[in-house]
């Protein structure tokens, strides 16, 4: 079925259009001429990231007359909910996992505890390929029960102990290795699939490695755990530059940004069962449980359905659902400021994001495998069509927090959702149009209608809500 349709694939090389430009690959020597100068970079980032997380755990909540600017916990939550994170999801689109390679605090202290590790062989389960679908939907669930961008205690719950996870993972497996941000990394997966649409990546000339004329170079100890001679997607890749020029092969280039979606698939291009943990990642996480992240807190439709069962169990004198739980790490418990979530609360809210993901990611679902058979493609990779979509809803929905904070501080945006209505629409034509170079017409209807929904329920948020 799928040889029916090969042909209305483009058959891009993976390294891109233009392999060699000057300037960039420059760069990749550079970074990988210069390891001091980022080490020290990624220091800062380390006691910058504990400044922000750690610290104002331990402070007083800010009161209603604290502001960014006078108080270091709003100030911390600006920074790294509102700056901080929107702006690395779109970092990833836009230059592929520098932020990994070069910035991330986790990657930094999982690379270093595994220089005393045990260097025990990575057992099985632990390779998993779904794990990053699992983290994420862990995480992102968690975060909302505990309320994790309002309160620095469950920031600090949720992002240390996934940084602890990092180091004890460091220290049993690898050695100078980041076993954990290859495989356990709750992030890793998303930023996988952004990576695929990036401009820019470091481009492997297998010819020119494999020449038995050119000189025989050191092993490099590439941390993330690839086989850099057949590294042909970007998607793990942590941008680090070690590997700029090794053998006269690794050059940091420009590409296509469409080039890794639509490559043809070979046998050594990547493991089936992680392709397919991505493609359910995308549809069911990306598009499903963070949308449902994103809106639950402003759907009239969840007041709506509390509300009836709480007259539900009222009527019926069942009265324990309605006690606050009492336990900030369970769910949201802060009396003081009239914020605590009862069972029923909580109970919503789970049901609410378990429902969304189900409506919106099985939509999806059911849109991409009706287009995918026509258009002779697996339903997965038809899905890999809906990255553009997927990265700017995720960066729609944390810029949620930016302007919020912002509207805190008397600052109100108003042009701020018409630019995002924009920006989805804009990343859902290029997703319809990646669709098309895949499948033609059928692909593209099928993903032109799967978009419609997450769009669908954009502009209920913006403009009716």
């Amino acid at each position: 079925m799928g040889m029916t349709r090969v042909a209305h694939a483009t058959r891009l090389p993976l390294h891109g259009m233009k392999r060699k430009t000057t300037t960039i690959a420059r760069l990749g020597l550079w970074m990988r001429q210069h390891r001091g100068v980022i080490l020290a970079a990624q220091w800062m980032v380390v006691l910058f990231y504990t400044v922000v997380v750690v610290v104002p755990a331990f402070l007083p909540l800010p009161g209603e007359a604290d502001h960014i600017l006078d108080n270091l916990t709003r100030f911390a939550q600006f920074l790294f909910w509102g700056i901080w994170w929107p702006f690395v999801i779109l970092s990833v689109m836009t230059m592929g996992r520098a932020w990994c390679g070069l910035f991330c605090p986790e990657g930094v202290l999982t690379e270093f505890a595994s220089r005393w590790s045990l260097n025990r062989r990575i057992p099985a389960w632990l390779k998993w390929a779904g794990w990053p679908f699992v983290a994420f939907v862990l995480t992102t669930v968690f975060g909302q029960m505990v309320s994790v961008y309002e309160y620095p205690k469950p920031a600090l719950l949720i992002l240390g102990g996934s940084t602890l996870g990092a180091i004890v993972v460091g220290l049993l497996y690898g050695r100078n290795k980041r076993v954990w941000c290859r495989h356990l990394c709750p992030v890793s997966g998303v930023f996988g699939l952004l990576a695929k649409i990036a401009p820019v990546h470091f481009a492997v000339d297998q010819a020119a490695w494999d020449a038995p004329s050119h000189p025989r170079s050191p092993p490099v100890n590439c941390a993330p755990l690839i086989d850099i001679r057949r590294m042909q997607s970007a998607s793990a890749c942590h941008m680090c530059g070690r590997c700029a020029g090794q053998r006269g092969a690794v050059t940091l280039s420009w590409r296509s940004p469409e080039a890794e979606v639509l490559a043809v698939p070979t046998p050594s291009t990547g493991d089936a069962a992680q392709d397919l943990w991505l493609a359910r990642l995308l549809v069911f996480g990306m598009l499903g449980v963070a949308l449902g992240a994103f809106q639950w807190s402003v759907s009239p439709w969840f007041i709506a359905a509390k509300q009836s069962a709480a007259v539900w169990l009222i009527d019926r004198e069942i009265e324990w659902p309605l006690d606050t739980v009492g336990h900030w790490w369970l769910f949201t418990d802060y009396p003081q400021l009239n914020d605590a979530f009862t069972w029923l609360d909580g109970g919503m809210l789970l049901a609410y994001m378990a429902a969304t993901t189900l409506l919106v990611g099985g939509w999806i679902w059911l849109c991409l495998r009706a287009a995918a058979v026509p258009a002779g493609l697996a339903w997965n990779r038809l899905a890999m069509a809906l990255i553009p979509l997927g990265g700017i809803n995720v960066f729609v929905g944390l810029s949620h927090l930016t302007t919020g904070q912002l509207f805190q501080e008397n600052i109100v945006l108003a042009w701020a959702n018409p630019l995002r209505m924009g920006l989805l629409t804009a990343a859902a034509l290029w997703s319809v149009t990646l669709a098309w170079r895949l499948g033609r017409l059928p692909a593209a209807v099928g993903v032109a209608l799967a978009a419609a929904l997450p769009l669908w329920a954009w502009q209920q948020q913006f403009y009716v809500w």
